[in-house]
């Protein structure tokens, strides 16, 4: 058996996708995954005539490769991706391989927290307009996949910071930076400062023919901004300070102004479809993206009045006698937590609590104070959330499961309440993924 051209760590979305392309493309590819492989995958490399292996990496194999396509679920600290490094082998993102092989304009979005939102938003924007766009990265089908089987003029791009860390000669034609707050710390040594540099990777290798949009009242966006040279032209978007080009949240008049090319969308923020500020921030970077490829400002007005959320970001479940349920599973992180509290306008039952990646809790003591009136602690160690909030919210309970945290906040809500889910945590603990937490939470729901 000769050694592969290309291997493949990781058999999900992003590694079945690059080696159909790789194939295609004429490369002897090899598939090896840790875990076992879900059917659904298995079975598209045995249509292909794929090689793979699962529960194992046989590792004379994978380091006799040209190069390794990674899953951005392996950290590049595991001593399989340290001796490909040492040997002196290639380690990339099937982002980074699947951009070799397409000439379509990509929009990449990148941030700690709203990318999901903002780039179905702005994919959205480019299907109403009639262009032929297409969904991949971190959401939608495998960017590598697409590119195999399809031919699109445009994609949107969702890249988390751990694609990024894989990308060398990716360029984005439009480049978006919603927001930087810490995150994932665990994989970049617990430095916030080389996770930021990791976000930053989204400007790599633009010239003066591309774009830059970014959050301009982000204090760490500006203090990196200040570090380096940016060649593409910069459209910030804004609360504090109206740019020449780009987008502002007018606070007194509550009206966003988005400016490009010498013509300007005003919209009230009534209008707008996505509640809570972090949305306005959201539906502003995705308008600007869209007038830059020339989107007319009636088709961008009409998608932002009409867009639905996605699931499991702050998603409307029901009412049950009067008691709002709202589902934020999709919040797995302190900053999260803070944009869905800050967008309440009811009395809040907070169900919080999972896999604590380290949270910093004070961040949100005011916002507690002010907004919440009982918590529902949800996970197998609640001792740093009841510790954190114990002086400022006096009701509080713990569960250990979602049928018991579902019915707390029912029981402890009050007509004109709302009972939001809203972790700030990872979901391992308890569940397979915060998709799974949020279904579960919804079902739960239902079941009242």
């Amino acid at each position: 058996m000769r050694a592969p051209d290309i291997a493949i760590l990781g058999a999900g979305e992003s590694g079945v996708g690059a080696a159909i392309l790789a194939q295609k493309k004429g490369f002897n590819v090899w598939v090896s995954d840790k875990g076992v492989i879900a059917p659904k995958y298995k079975n598209v490399l045995l249509q292909y005539g794929i090689g793979w292996e699962e529960q194992q990496h046989t590792q004379d194999r994978i380091l006799a490769a040209r190069q390794i396509i990674k899953s951005p679920g392996i950290p590049d600290g595991v001593p399989l991706v340290q001796m490909a490094l040492a040997r002196g082998i290639p380690v990339i993102s099937e982002i980074e391989f699947a951009a070799r092989y397409t000439q379509a304009r990509k929009i990449c979005i990148t941030g700690s927290n709203g990318k999901t939102t903002t780039t179905l938003l702005t994919w959205h924007m480019l299907r109403k307009a009639g262009f032929n766009a297409g969904l991949a990265g971190n959401v939608g089908k495998s960017f590598a996949w697409q590119v195999a089987e399809e031919n699109f003029d445009y994609y949107v791009l969702e890249i988390s910071s751990f694609q990024l860390d894989g990308m060398f000669d990716f360029k984005a034609e439009i480049a978006v930076l919603l927001n930087i707050t810490p995150d994932h710390l665990d994989r970049y040594d617990y430095d916030f400062d080389k996770y930021a540099e990791s976000k930053f990777r989204i400007l790599q290798n633009q010239t003066e023919e591309d774009c830059f949009i970014f959050f301009d009242d982000d204090p760490v966006i500006q203090k990196h901004m200040a570090r380096r040279q940016i060649r593409a032209r910069c459209y910030p978007f804004s609360a504090h300070r109206h740019p020449a080009e780009g987008a502002f949240y007018d606070e007194d008049q509550q009206t966003i102004q988005i400016t490009i090319k010498a013509e300007q969308i005003k919209m009230e923020t009534k209008d707008l479809s996505l509640t809570g500020k972090h949305n306005l921030y959201n539906s502003m970077a995705s308008a600007i993206s869209a007038r830059l490829v020339d989107i007319r400002k009636e088709v961008i007005k009409q998608s932002l009045t009409e867009f639905e959320n996605i699931e499991h970001r702050l998603e409307h479940v029901s009412v049950v006698r009067g008691v709002e349920f709202i589902n934020d599973s999709k919040a797995t992180n302190i900053n999260s937590a803070w944009y869905a509290l800050e967008s309440m306008s009811k009395p809040v039952v907070w169900i919080v609590g999972g896999l604590d990646k380290g949270n910093e809790y004070s961040q949100l003591t005011e916002l507690v104070r002010s907004k919440v009136k009982a918590i529902v602690c949800m996970g197998k160690d609640n001792s740093r959330i009841i510790s954190a909030f114990r002086a400022v919210v006096p009701n509080i309970v713990e569960t250990r499961n979602i049928r018991d945290a579902v019915r707390a906040g029912y029981y402890m809500g009050s007509p004109g309440d709302v009972v939001l889910l809203s972790p700030a945590c990872a979901s391992f603990d308890l569940f397979d993924n915060f998709e799974d937490r949020g279904k579960q939470f919804k079902k739960e729901v239902f079941d009242l």
